[in-house]
């Protein structure tokens, strides 16, 4: 009798125990049947094709969309002992060749494979010379044109499976609406799948949200006061501002990277690996950075401009905290950002349809950013999953918002936009309310209308905060062109005529974190100062071994799996086989170092430990 499941994720990745829906989703591939599965990062969605693949006979099939993912999927899976490989553009033909002929030779269990390399001709002939034991595909949400990452190659996708009927199909992405999920099961066949979708809530991220007003000042007190030395991404939009914000923070003693698109792909991987390796605390990004890089140890993700959508935010923000540890997840933002990313809407290729789901996508997160609620309710609330709120690890729970009466001022503010003949933006309203006389408002003569200067009793500051608002509470909207500015909209004839009242929330003064962000996370575990300097002995044990092997360090071990061992001590292979993500391949190939470590022998991988028998590291698998 072959070995179980359960038998697999113990001696192949040392867990003892599945997480939600793992088991049941492997079940269902090994009985023949396809699945979808929506499960948030960091939950162990790659164990649910892993698994069978190792179990059942054949290769199981991966499509995943970017080089990275696969290559650090696979050389972790070298290290827990499983069969693996990859095939993309960057591989020399003569290291293709040897993939193909070891994995038709029966010699690999999983195979990763970019969608291209998948629907070529070529690739598809060298297939049918092949058992397959089932097709995976990863990031699943990008054969969605609704979704925030639409990649056209996925929905050439079925043309491959529909070639092979009894193979059990997964599809598996870690963010998708209803909109969403509805799209990837009719462009990959799968409306008969079982689905399993797991919770989205990520109890150990804190979720901040502030206006922006000086970004550099803001992330800067961010980072100093909650994660100094403590690794991060910083996303922006563009590839200028990753380039400038990377330099800025160097300068300020944080050590950045930039990461973009617009790189050459040696630089981009130089950078992500000094970032892997801790080299650099921040990698500063466009979403070109990011799906599938499994770094653990991040402990917060800044966005200093609004993502495109809540899938994309939900997304980016996921890859902090993936150990379970605490992590923040803060952003800043402003109306111009929401008008920038409206205009980049308005400015696609797509049709009318996708525009207007894009805009609603948008107007979600904007709405999620001025929200007075739990945010943590919000968010889960979006993605269809009920939460009481009160979360008490969101910025808003921590410091519950003041809010204010803001029903005049928001009269005086429609009226102003309907005067001025519905043209204008909310820098030169807010100097027509303050009876500022600027040059623009001279040669528009709006010194010489009703509401010039009516609004004097509030500063230009809180006037901007008010249109910023009245256009999250859909009480106004924005009219985009070569003069962009605010409409009207029904809703606002309400305000007008006294029908609905209108309440603000004051912003906070800026400059830096509120009090319940700038405090240590309540979630974070004690370390004995004993334990907290046998695990950096253990992290350095753990670096140098990487590094010979040219992996990154979380591939040899997890953050928590050192913590454990730096807090239980084991003495013994047995007891080091107890420790969480310890298996059996990595016992053989590690154990004697690290026992050694935890000894506090002085230990030279390439060499001998004071007082015991040589041990070297053992090469990377190929």
């Amino acid at each position: 009798m072959g070995a179980t499941p359960l038998e697999v994720l113990k001696e192949c990745f040392g867990y003892d125990r599945f997480r939600e829906n793992q088991q049941e989703v492997i079940q269902t591939v090994l009985d023949g049947s396809d699945a979808f599965v929506l499960m948030p990062t960091g939950s162990g969605k790659s164990i649910c094709f892993q698994i069978p693949a190792i179990l059942a006979e054949g290769v199981g099939l991966v499509v995943s969309p970017l080089i990275a993912l696969m290559e650090d999927q696979v050389k972790g899976l070298w290290q827990n002992g499983v069969r693996a490989a990859c095939l993309h553009s960057s591989l020399p033909s003569g290291e293709v060749q040897s993939v193909q002929r070891r994995t038709a030779a029966g010699a690999v269990d999983l195979l990763y494979v970019s969608p291209e390399r998948l629907l070529s001709d070529s690739f598809r002939r060298f297939l049918r010379r092949l058992h397959l034991a089932l097709f995976a595909i990863d990031e699943a949400h990008c054969v969605s044109q609704w979704g925030h990452d639409f990649r056209p190659e996925y929905l050439r996708l079925k043309e491959v499976t529909d070639t092979f009927p009894g193979i059990p199909k997964l599809a598996l992405t870690a963010t998708a609406d209803a909109v969403t999920r509805k799209d990837i099961l009719e462009k990959l066949g799968l409306n008969d799948a079982r689905q399993f979708i797991g919770s989205f809530d990520r109890p150990n991220i804190r979720y901040l949200v502030e206006v922006k007003h000086r970004e550099k000042s803001q992330l800067l007190h961010f980072i100093q006061s909650r994660h100094l030395g403590q690794a991060g991404i910083v996303y922006v939009r563009t590839r200028q501002r990753a380039e400038a914000f990377a330099s800025w923070l160097t300068e300020q003693g944080v050590p950045a990277a930039a990461y973009h698109a617009g790189m050459e792909a040696a630089a981009r991987f130089e950078h992500q690996r000094r970032f892997q390796e801790n080299d650099v605390q921040a990698i500063v990004a466009t979403i070109a950075f990011g799906m599938g890089i499994d770094k653990p140890d991040v402990r917060f993700v800044a966005h200093l401009d609004l993502p495109a959508s809540m899938e994309a935010y939900y997304q980016e923000t996921g890859r902090a905290g993936r150990d379970g540890r605490p992590a923040d997840a803060w952003m800043v933002y402003s109306l111009s950002d929401v008008v920038a990313m409206r205009r980049l809407f308005e400015r696609s290729e797509g049709g009318e349809a996708f525009k207007t789901v894009q805009r609603k996508k948008l107007d979600a997160l904007f709405g999620y950013c001025e929200a007075v609620s739990c945010r943590r309710k919000l968010l889960l609330g979006y993605f269809g999953e009920a939460h009481d709120g009160g979360c008490g690890a969101c910025g808003n729970c921590l410091q519950p918002v003041d809010t204010w009466d803001g029903t005049v001022a928001a009269q005086k503010a429609l009226s102003c936009v309907y005067r001025t003949g519905q043209r204008f933006g909310a820098a030169h309203l807010a100097n027509v309310l303050t009876g500022t006389e600027t040059a623009q408002v001279l040669r528009w003569r709006h010194h010489r209308i009703r509401t010039f200067g009516v609004g004097r009793e509030l500063d230009k500051k809180t006037w901007m905060s008010v249109y910023r608002q009245l256009l999250s509470a859909g009480l106004l909207s924005v009219e985009l062109g070569d003069l962009s500015g605010f409409r009207l909209v029904d809703a606002s004839w309400e305000v007008l005529k006294g029908e609905r009242s209108v309440f603000f929330r004051k912003d906070s003064a800026g400059g830096g974190p509120s009090r319940a962000q700038a405090g240590a996370s309540p979630l974070e575990e004690p370390v004995d100062e004993a334990s907290a300097q046998l695990f950096e002995a253990l992290r350095k044990l753990r670096l140098a071994i990487a590094r010979r092997q040219e992996v990154p360090p979380y591939v040899i071990f997890h953050d928590r799996s050192l913590k454990e061992m730096a807090v239980r001590r084991p003495s013994t292979p047995e007891a080091f086989l107890e420790i969480t993500g310890v298996g059996e391949s990595k016992a053989q190939r590690y154990g004697e170092l690290f026992l050694a470590c935890i000894r506090g022998e002085e230990v030279d991988i390439d060499g001998t430990a004071e007082g015991s028998a040589t041990r070297t590291v053992p090469p990377a698998a190929s």
